[in-house]
């Protein structure tokens, strides 16, 4: 037992582990990335708000009404409301003087911030929302950042394509690399799959051993490649903070899932095909 727990855990499964764990770290980078990326347009939209100015004769108990009106619609993330008051206070710390004192009476009116659901934070969604509100109260107008939505939302799109692309080139880099290290360990192996030929094994009893073994590289491979990223992962949060808001723990899932499924189906699915051309080989080819 002790020979064949040798033979199955020698230096050569090492090194294919090690070489694999490499790739699948590289490959876990990228979908950590692109999800983090993606979390961030997520953040950045949720925290766009733009504000429904209210009409004056509205009494604070209809705009504590309207306000749970708008929670409750699809499109809002959450709302607060600023009164007048608020409004004055906020802007004479922010302008160091009361404006009040000026003129006479408080400029300001009563609004409610609106934050979006990420999915409505674009120009086509916006316009429908803004019609949407201005129907259900007496809001006189909508203000929000439109320049810098449509900013946001232009170099969203951008960084999405640029880290989808880089995520196909490195899958088929990974698959690439990773195939070549199972063919050259298979290879070594060749005569040996020649000879349970010659001796008339079947062929699935001849893959067996192998496809198992690989089974084991892919997931030593990304059990590792995990630990990795997720030490990685409470690095950052524990180096900043704030990014807590990216780095989740469902993204990390995701992330760890990913690297173990694709460890394990392109570490199996590579040993498969080596081991058919090999068990189609004729004898005069097995020294080339």
């Amino acid at each position: 037992m002790n020979s064949k727990h040798h033979s199955f855990f020698d230096m050569q499964f090492v090194t294919s582990c090690i070489s694999t764990t490499m790739v699948l770290l590289l490959l876990g980078m990228v979908v950590f990335f692109v999800m983090s990326a993606n979390s961030l347009s997520v953040y950045v939209r949720e925290n766009i708000s733009f504000s429904a100015l209210l009409s004056d004769d509205m009494k604070e108990t209809d705009i504590l009404k309207f306000q749970k009106t708008l929670d409750a619609q699809p499109y809002v993330k959450s709302t607060t409301y600023i009164s007048k008051e608020q409004a004055l206070r906020e802007e004479t710390e922010a302008m160091g003087t009361d404006p009040q004192e000026f003129i006479g009476y408080n400029p300001f009116t009563a609004s409610i911030e609106i934050n979006l659901n990420s999915a409505y934070a674009n120009a086509d969604s916006l316009a429908w929302v803004e019609k949407d509100i201005l129907k259900r109260g007496k809001v006189m107008e909508i203000v929000y950042p439109e320049a810098l939505i449509d900013t946001v939302n232009r170099n969203v799109q951008k960084i999405s394509i640029v880290l989808l692309g880089l995520a196909a080139l490195l899958t088929v880099i990974s698959f690439s690399l990773i195939n070549n290290t199972i063919r050259l360990t298979i290879y070594a192996k060749r005569f040996l799959i020649h000879t349970m030929k010659l001796v008339g094994a079947d062929w699935s009893f001849i893959r067996r051993p192998f496809l198992v073994r690989n089974l084991w590289v892919g997931i030593v491979s990304g059990l590792l490649a995990n630990g990795l990223l997720m030490t990685g992962g409470y690095w950052l949060v524990g180096y900043e903070p704030q990014l807590i808001h990216l780095i989740n723990t469902d993204m990390m899932l995701i992330v760890m899932a990913s690297v173990m499924v694709f460890g394990i189906c392109i570490a199996v699915t590579c040993a498969y095909f080596s081991i058919n051309r090999y068990l189609r080989m004729k004898t005069d080819t097995l020294y080339r």
